[in-house]
């Protein structure tokens, strides 16, 4: 039995680990579609006529609401149950590029669009002259599968892939991949919704091609709900992703903005830059700040890098102090005329003695000796040179030769 309790408590692990790693909006939507359905099997209600999307219901009495209770509720276990485990993957994925609340409002907007399409190819049919059917205005369609559709066509874009697998068991090209799933949905199940997988498919595209990116609002908004003291306790929960961080126009760049790559959806600027709109929740130390979100925290490590910096600024401004002493600086200067240049030389050698002074104490044992300055004055650099070229190379002779050489070329 030992082995047994082993393996019952490994499972159990995984399980845990595997739902931690679910995003808190993509948990929350399994949670409640979840719920929902058992509420509705233990009460026994299963003709889901007042929740269900509804065209002719929705002209004719304005129930708008459907749009939404439409997509929570589902017909049976099987449905609830393929609808969830396709939302995990698909959901985890997008929420991670977008983060919760973005993703959010996506599925918000793909849900309205899916169901002014659907109405508007229902009305269509039936009221076309030439071969009018009030089928799809009476068709009552439930289950998250349109939204589904839509995020399918979305992550496989963004995903860059040249080919998909349907169910393991044959490859077809990316850009066709919705499509082939939505014909064998049709052949495997004759209860399923044509309309509203088809209009799922067409939002995705819709917003793939940069057709929603008016409708998508800029990062501020999201950042202003997510500071909202409302959505506090959402926001501290440890599988909640935060928009920050991502793409500061509001949406993920699209097909209408960028050059179109062998997958025929996306650039290959896009899929690179994938990670700079991946939302984090922590920001980690990053060597280079983005000029699109200025400033940056003080991280571990900052005082050997701020160190490191004030050597690299110390030994810039020796260079500088070089280059203005330079033989070339002095030929100019000495068109203005003997006495600027006494000047000059005068104020190089105030920085000099500056610089000489501000060098940290770790240096100063190995400061230039009278010996080696005229060693090499006698070489036939001039004086101020050598005494900032010895402060540079920290005493070094050879060192200092070199960088006076490389003065003289």
């Amino acid at each position: 039995m030992r082995p047994n309790i082993v393996s019952e408590a490994g499972l159990q692990t995984r399980l845990g680990q595997w739902w931690e790693n679910i995003p808190f909006l993509t948990s929350a939507i399994v949670v409640v579609c979840g719920i929902i359905y058992l509420v509705c099997l233990l009460v026994g209600y299963d003709s889901f006529f007042q929740v269900c999307f509804l065209p002719s219901a929705v002209v004719s009495h304005f129930q708008v609401y459907r749009i939404y209770t439409s997509i929570l509720f589902h017909g049976s276990l099987l449905h609830v149950l393929f609808n969830m485990m396709a939302l995990v993957p698909l959901g985890s994925e997008l929420e991670r590029i977008m983060g919760s609340v973005r993703l959010l409002y996506l599925i918000i907007l793909l849900a309205t669009s899916n169901a002014l399409l659907h109405l508007l190819i229902a009305l269509l049919v039936a009221y076309n002259p030439f071969h009018s059917s009030e089928y799809f205005m009476k068709e009552c369609a439930i289950g998250f599968s349109g939204i589904l559709f839509s995020m399918i066509v979305i992550e496989t874009s963004l995903s860059g892939v040249q080919s998909r697998s349907v169910f393991g068991l044959f490859n077809v090209p990316a850009k066709l991949y919705a499509w082939i799933l939505l014909i064998v949905f049709q052949l495997l199940m004759t209860n399923v919704s044509l309309l509203g997988h088809l209009c799922g498919i067409l939002s995705g595209f819709a917003y793939t091609y940069g057709l929603f990116n008016l409708l998508m609002p800029g990062a501020s908004f999201y950042s202003a709900i997510e500071a909202s003291s409302w959505l506090a306790p959402c926001v501290r929960r440890p599988k909640f992703i935060l928009c920050t961080g991502g793409n500061p126009s509001g949406y993920i760049p699209t097909h209408s903005s960028q050059s179109t790559t062998s997958s025929g959806l996306l650039s290959g600027n896009v899929l690179r830059n994938l990670s700079s709109w991946m939302p984090q929740r922590e920001t980690s130390a990053q060597p280079t700040v983005d000029p699109r979100f200025p400033g940056t925290g003080r991280a571990l490590g900052s005082g050997r890098t701020q160190t490191a910096t004030a050597d690299n600024s110390e030994s810039n401004l020796q260079a500088r102090l070089l280059d203005d002493s330079s033989p070339q600086r002095s030929s100019d200067t000495a068109t203005i005329g003997t006495g600027q240049q006494l000047s000059d030389e005068r104020r190089a050698a105030e920085n000099a003695a500056t610089v000489t002074s501000a060098i940290p104490a770790r240096h100063q044992g190995s400061v230039a000796s009278d010996e080696q300055i005229q060693k090499l004055v006698s070489m036939g650099f001039e004086r101020t040179q050598v005494e900032v070229a010895l402060a540079a190379a920290e005493g070094d002779l050879n060192v200092a030769v070199e960088i006076l050489m490389s003065q003289q070329g």
